[in-house]
């Protein structure tokens, strides 16, 4: 596949100008593009394009098609994880979940991350690349066709700091949306962001409503520092100006992830604290119980404990809710299995 393009990091614009270099008419961008929402993975498969006109095409291009390594499923409540392999031989992970809502997908943005925070299965295995937006495409297109399910939602909280991989990311937010494509709205889908100032303050101007969510994960710099390298870059402080500009502009509430630790950031003084600071604005805290992380000597808070802090915010009179917990029989948060299949590459 070298020096050929990969159709699905092609947006309707992208695929006119093909077919204009190509010769060939306007129209053809929208049949292809239509061909690729529908999860095809050869031009063959493109029966409304002459044989001719599909040959040409194929000289240029090809469709990018993740491999499935492994698929774990729950039997606890059916999530599934879903281990791929990118052509590079890379490796990333998608998990598959199922809501009262329907069928929403957790996607990966890159391969590996930089942001080392210190209760991720990411961290320690190294940040290879950033993904194409038709690699993130991919995984909704690949997941959908594998479970059969139609996927409304989606989450931008796997493997990697989507702001850090900013235009892939905002290119790929527009192609699962277009109308003629996956056709998924801009309000099913969330972004996670561990508080990259400059692409929360882009963000806000791109005029995309998704949710943005923040992993805050502690109510003050001293704690955060420690979680969250990112932290001693952009402090909570600075963070939290950035969201209060990005709620002005979006009129979007902001959800503020916070994993509870136990003996970390979960006493009642961390509660109190963290309500005084975002008290007044436009949000919602989710509280996650920590996921167990070989090598990392952090304990999820009990659930007495968690119930307490929630409490403890909602009382002042901050909104606050605790995340299920999916998929906890096949290690579903993001990174963990990877990490395991990257260490045991190593080895050998």
């Amino acid at each position: 596949m070298e020096g050929k393009v990969n159709l699905l990091d092609l947006s309707i614009e992208d695929l006119e100008k093909l077919f204009a270099e190509m010769g060939e008419q306007k129209f053809r961008a929208k049949q292809v593009f239509e061909w690729l929402g529908r999860g095809i993975k050869d031009i063959d498969q493109m029966t409304n394009l002459s044989k001719a006109l599909r040959e040409k095409l194929k000289e240029l291009c090809y469709i990018g098609k993740l491999k499935i390594i492994n698929k774990y499923v729950s039997a606890i409540d059916g999530t599934a994880k879903y281990l791929f392999e990118l052509e590079d031989g890379n490796v990333i992970e998608s998990v598959l979940m199922e809501y009262k809502h329907g069928f929403s997908v957790c996607v990966s943005s890159q391969v590996g991350c930089k942001m080392g925070c210190k209760f991720c299965a990411s961290t320690g295995i190294g940040f290879m690349r950033n993904l194409s937006p038709g690699e993130i495409l991919d995984q909704v297109l690949s997941i959908q066709e594998d479970a059969g399910k139609r996927i409304g939602h989606i989450v931008m909280m796997g493997i990697g700091e989507p702001l850090d991989n900013y235009d892939n990311v905002i290119k790929f937010l527009r192609l699962v949306n277009h109308p003629d494509g996956l056709n998924i709205g801009f309000r099913n889908i969330s972004l996670s962001t561990s508080g990259i100032i400059p692409g929360i303050i882009k963000l806000s101007k791109e005029g995309i409503p998704l949710t943005l969510s923040i992993s805050l994960h502690a109510p003050n710099d001293e704690i955060r520092n420690k979680l969250m390298p990112v932290n001693k870059k952009y402090s909570i402080d600075k963070l939290l100006e950035a969201c209060n500009i990005y709620t002005e502009v979006t009129k979007r509430r902001i959800t503020f992830e916070y994993a509870l630790i136990s003996g970390v950031n979960d006493s009642d003084d961390n509660a109190l604290e963290l309500a005084r600071k975002i008290k007044g604005m436009l949000c919602h805290v989710n509280l996650i119980p920590v996921n167990t992380v070989a090598g990392v000597d952090f304990r999820k808070s009990g659930r007495e404990r968690i119930e307490h802090f929630k409490n403890l915010l909602q009382r002042h009179g901050i909104e606050a809710t605790v995340r299920r917990e999916l998929g906890s029989d096949i290690n579903a948060a993001c990174g963990q299995l990877r990490r395991s299949i990257m260490e045991e590459r190593n080895k050998n």
